[in-house]
């Protein structure tokens, strides 16, 4: 369960990074760490749990994170 967190709070931190104002960033790292969470709340049998997790760790990652620090480009609707 512990592997499991770790997984998860990396995720979202990676997945944080697309868009160049915190307004992007947080949604793309919202969706993105939501799918995430999903995925590994499946494998505790809590899916729904681990996307609102999820998606609330990758969107405060967004939101808090600069483009210095983490981009991985243009987000696909600009």
């Amino acid at each position: 369960m512990r592997r499991m967190a770790v997984f998860v709070v990396a995720s979202g931190l990676l997945v944080a990074g697309c868009g160049s104002n915190p307004g992007d960033r947080a949604l793309t790292g919202g969706v993105m760490g939501a799918g995430v969470g999903a995925l590994a709340g499946a494998a505790v049998g809590m899916p729904l749990t681990g996307a609102v997790f999820g998606g609330a760790l990758g969107a405060t990652a967004g939101a808090l994170s600069d483009p210095s620090q983490i981009y991985l480009g243009k987000p696909v609707w600009r």
